[in-house]
């Protein structure tokens, strides 16, 4: 019996307060689905042969890393991401700029559905959303982040730890600079709140891979502070060559 009124409350609220799709940002059809079905196929999920410590897809089967990660000496352990930035981009730029704060659920269903082995090898114990400067979130009125790490606890089980750590410098928006000056933009942007849980393992939940300077910065931060093993989980990362 309760089955009935619950699913009666549902279509209630989707027909009220019908759900966009995430792709065409049109209310999704067929009606209570989180995405165009036709839409579906638009996003692109990142399938081997994948870098094996960034997760981004690579052309080359041979090779084990991107050109970026054969150069770098990431503090975190490894990474996955779930879609080419170029056919999820409209859709991410909605969810972290434009209000669609909806578009949190189907991404996290997404990623339990297909980083779920992943996440279960790894056996976490929290999950950590990289944190905006408190004078942005203002502004924003949300960390996107935030709400993928919550979406993604709602269908794995494995809680969230949003007040761990903080940003606290407001720093350029990573968009507008190179790859050196990334680094340098985040040098002591983030600083640990409390570690009084004991983590030892934790993944961390952001919406875009690029460079890896944001997870290299928030890995220091966090192994700095007794956490032994830092992985991370993006929604959309570009090609590695």
């Amino acid at each position: 019996m309760k089955g009935k009124p619950m699913k009666i409350f549902e279509n209630v609220i989707n027909l009220l307060f019908p759900l966009r799709c995430p792709v065409c940002d049109d209310i999704a059809r067929p009606s209570g689905e989180k995405i165009c079905l036709g839409c579906m196929r638009r996003l692109e999920v990142i399938t081997p042969p994948r870098c094996c410590c960034c997760g981004k897809k690579i052309m080359d089967a041979e090779k084990e890393y991107c050109h970026d990660c054969t150069r770098s000496n990431h503090k975190f352990k490894s990474g996955r991401v779930l879609y080419r930035y170029e056919s999820a981009a409209s859709g991410i730029y909605r969810f972290k700029y434009g209000n669609r704060r909806e578009y949190a659920d189907f991404y996290g269903e997404e990623i339990a559905r297909y980083l779920g082995g992943y996440i279960r090898g790894i056996n976490p114990d929290g999950l950590v959303p990289v944190p905006l400067h408190p004078g942005r979130q203002r502004v924003r009125g949300y960390n996107q982040a935030e709400l993928l790490a919550h979406a993604v606890s709602r269908y794995t089980g494995i809680p969230v730890y949003d007040r761990l750590i903080r940003r606290i410098r407001n720093t350029v928006p990573l968009k507008q600079l190179n790859p050196v000056e990334r680094q340098n933009n985040l040098k002591k942007a983030f600083n640990i709140i409390r570690n009084d849980v004991k983590l030892n393992t934790i993944i961390i939940i952001d919406d875009i891979y690029t460079t890896g300077s944001t997870m290299d910065e928030m890995s220091d931060i966090l192994l700095e502070s007794g956490i032994e093993r830092v992985y991370f989980i993006t929604l959309a990362g570009g090609a590695g060559l």
